[in-house]
């Protein structure tokens, strides 16, 4: 038993020191560690390439449609309506010169009856007068050859009388013919003076009495009511053998050949619409240069109903005034747009006419300038991502001129040339390695969305946007 001890005691060291030793081999033989270096893995990106394009600054305003001309036909004369056109009725059409609606005319044709009898009666009174004043120039003549006769006739009776072969008498018997014929010719200068004045009267008799017959042949007229224009016809007040009296509103008739929208638009978009017209001084006194300061905003408008499930279908408008004055409580403005032809083109369920009172929404459109346009998506709290010249990221504040939807208008911050991020990128570090990866369709439906057009359809009236 000794023995087994002493041999225990010898091997045990022994196999210890030896696993030592080969542990410190292993340790000192071993190859040293690779050290691989950190980096974060390089993250693919769409970029697209900064340069000015040609842009369109554009604002939707709202309002309803109204029609250019409202007539509210009111009654000129009174009486008894004796006659209602069948389509006077709400929501009938009518054409330009249909008469509508007739009013009592027999108490207007008697008074036109007597007038005419007037002036028939002055006019002839007129002709009497004129045959009177040719009849007594007639007698006046034959009077003054009388009367020259006779004076040669008292001449010789004068010389008889002188030689006293005749008695006194007769002498004065010729005298006194001689004064009868100058009293009657002095008589009948009188009456033919006398007919100016009574020919004056009479004239401005038949004046008078012409004028009231136009009158009353006018009032005659205005019992008859015709449509001034085509039209639609609105509200009827009336019925047929209903009493009204002058003045009274009969119906309502709304004009089709065009239509105006009262848009209504936020201060804040309406300023980029003035780009054009930026650093130009302007005189707003005088409404001539008025005018040609509206012209030069040149501004396209499309209408669109709101709510209409067709939304590729507008209108072209045009721009006629500007309101004057601003809503102090939205801060909006009113631009009134014209819309010619509403009623033409209509395709039932696709294309309705523009009736009165339909809410829509006007879209304008600015004369293109170019600028340095980005979309809404490569902003990021007032920075951008740029794309550097290694591939890396860099991040970049910039000045924003205006925004509008999802374009932005730079103002300083980029310059042409420049490629930024229009995709997500995570993490957001300094100096991230980038794969750009170009969006050039994105580029190309930007450029053509920056003019107010899509990529497939041109931009036509009632056609695709």
């Amino acid at each position: 038993k000794m023995k087994k001890f002493f041999q225990k005691a010898f091997f045990l060291p022994l196999i210890i020191a030896l696993a030592v030793g080969l542990v410190v081999y292993k340790v000192k033989n071993k190859p040293p560690i690779e050290h691989e270096k950190l980096q974060f893995p390089i993250k693919a990106v769409k970029v697209i390439t900064v340069k000015k394009i040609p842009y369109r600054a554009h604002a939707v305003a709202y309002g309803t449609v109204e029609p250019q001309v409202l007539l509210k036909a009111k009654s000129e004369v009174s009486g008894k309506i004796s006659y209602i056109h069948p389509q006077l009725k709400q929501g009938g059409s009518l054409p330009k010169g249909t008469v509508v609606l007739k009013i009592e005319p027999t108490t207007f044709k008697f008074s036109l009856d007597q007038s005419k009898a007037g002036l028939s009666g002055s006019q002839s009174s007129l002709k009497q007068l004129e045959v009177e004043e040719k009849s007594t120039w007639r007698s006046m003549k034959i009077a003054q050859k009388n009367l020259e006769v006779e004076k040669k006739e008292l001449q010789r009776i004068q010389k008889i009388w002188n030689k006293r072969l005749i008695a006194r008498s007769t002498l004065d018997k010729e005298q006194q013919k001689v004064l009868q014929l100058q009293q009657q010719v002095e008589d009948l200068k009188g009456k033919l003076g006398s007919y100016a004045s009574r020919k004056q009267a009479i004239t401005a008799q038949i004046k008078q009495s012409r004028t009231k017959v136009e009158q009353t042949q006018d009032t005659l007229g205005r019992t008859e009511i015709r449509l001034p224009f085509d039209a639609r016809i609105g509200k009827v007040f009336v019925e047929k053998g209903e009493f009204t009296p002058a003045g009274a509103v009969m119906f309502e008739a709304l004009g089709t050949d065009a239509v105006e929208i009262n848009a209504q638009l936020s201060m804040r978009q309406f300023r980029p619409l003035l780009s054009n017209l930026r650093h130009k001084k302007v005189s707003l006194n005088d409404p001539a240069k008025f005018q040609k300061v509206l012209n030069k905003i040149d501004l396209e408008a499309r209408v669109r109903l709101v709510g209409f499930p067709n939304k590729n279908t507008y209108w072209k408008g045009k721009l006629l005034r500007i309101s004057e004055s601003i809503d102090p409580v939205r801060d909006t403005i009113g631009l009134v747009v014209l819309v010619d032809k509403p009623y033409e083109g209509v395709i039932p369920g696709e294309r309705p006419p523009l009736l009165k009172g339909m809410y829509s929404a006007v879209s304008f459109y600015a004369p293109a300038q170019k600028m340095l346009v980005i979309p809404r998506q490569a902003m990021h709290q007032g920075r951008v991502y740029v794309v550097k010249e290694n591939n890396t990221l860099e991040i970049r504040a910039v000045s924003v001129l205006f925004q509008q939807g999802h374009f932005i208008v730079i103002k300083d911050g980029l310059k042409d040339g420049e490629r930024i991020i229009i995709s997500d990128v995570v993490p957001i570090i300094e100096g991230l390695p980038l794969k750009p990866i170009p969006a050039a369709d994105f580029e190309q439906q930007f450029a053509l969305e920056a003019l107010g057009k899509s990529v497939t359809t041109k931009a036509t009236q009632g056609n695709t946007l």
